[in-house]
């Protein structure tokens, strides 16, 4: 979430005043990420999001919007997006396809503990059962297909042990998603980058409370487990050096699987699976960092850290104790 595309406060007024949602009174851009343009934006009736999408062409938008509108029918605690009088989520502003959705209350949880890990756990299988019956399909665009792109265009640019891993780990997991197990695999909508930083708790009532996942523009249908590891290898870790931290992953999958069992091929297949979520957000930086856009408030992510956490999948797989 980077400002791309400047946008006028006169442009935002009107797209939310056509959206029946008042007046704009204040308009900020938002530092975090890297994908697309982002604003918080205030009016009498509310907080807002306003993003502006840099890369995904609108065909694509519905499926993301459609799907955060599915969740919160299902009692999933997820932005809500705005729809105009046509009942389009999807608009237009300075020539670039938007949306707007509720801000979520709240704050991040940066350095989480059992309770927080728990939570996103719990939440997570009840939004991979809430998904179950989504009826729209799209796929994981950072998913494999990417992967065999992307990589030919990074490795010019990496030194030549980043290169054989590069190369090693993306065969792994080419003949992984080609196998009978990992095909077979339980599949539906992910969110695909549920990390620290798009998820909110609240602690108005006490005890920490999540109230959100949000930032959905990485979505699709994919392996169940993906979203799983994923989340193991972002909440549930060592930063300094990678490894999991089990006081943390244990819980997590504990409450995970209070609301949803993992098959015995995802618990077996776990370990393979982590990899692969080290190795996607490895790759989406060092394309970042070697290949950046041009952005106001653009902040790319050092790629290193993922280059440790795979190394760490590699050299100890982690099996759960359950």
């Amino acid at each position: 979430m980077a400002v791309y595309t400047e946008v006028a406060p006169s442009d935002a007024d009107a797209l939310l005043r056509r959206l029946g949602l008042g007046a704009l009174t204040d308009l900020r851009g938002i530092r975090s990420g890297i994908e697309n343009t982002n604003y918080y934006a205030t009016t009498a009736q509310g907080q807002w999001v306003l993003t502006l999408f840099e890369r995904l062409p609108r065909e694509q938008l519905p499926y993301y919007l459609e799907l955060m509108r599915h969740l919160a029918a299902h009692g999933i605690p997820v932005p809500a997006p705005q729809a105009d009088e046509q009942g389009s989520l999807v608009h237009l502003l300075s020539g670039k396809p938007a949306a707007v959705v509720t801000r979520l209350p709240g704050s991040h949880r940066l350095a989480p503990g059992a309770l927080h890990a728990e939570q996103v756990g719990a939440m997570l299988a009840r939004m991979h059962r809430a998904g179950a019956d989504f009826p729209l399909h799209q796929p994981h665009l950072r998913g494999l297909s990417w992967w065999l792109e992307t990589v030919p265009e990074v490795l010019p640019h990496v030194p030549a042990e980043v290169a054989e891993l590069l190369q090693s780990e993306l065969e792994f997991q080419r003949h992984l998603a080609g196998s009978p197990a990992g095909a077979a695999l339980p599949r539906g909508p992910i969110h695909a980058d549920l990390f620290r930083d798009n998820v909110m708790f609240d602690e108005t009532a006490g005890e920490d409370r999540l109230c959100g996942f949000f930032d959905f523009y990485f979505a699709g249908t994919d392996t169940l487990l993906f979203d799983v590891a994923v989340c193991l290898n972002d909440w549930c870790i060592d930063h300094a050096s990678g490894r999991l931290v089990e006081e943390l992953a244990v819980p997590f999958l504990a409450a995970y699987q209070g609301e949803r069992l993992l098959t015995p091929a995802e618990l077996r297949l776990l370990p393979a699976l982590l990899r692969a979520a080290a190795f996607r957000f490895w790759l989406s930086r060092l394309w970042d960092w070697f290949l950046p856009r041009d952005a106001a408030l653009l902040q790319p992510k050092d790629p290193t850290h993922f280059e440790r956490v795979l190394r760490e999948r590699i050299d100890n797989p982690w099996h759960p104790p359950l």
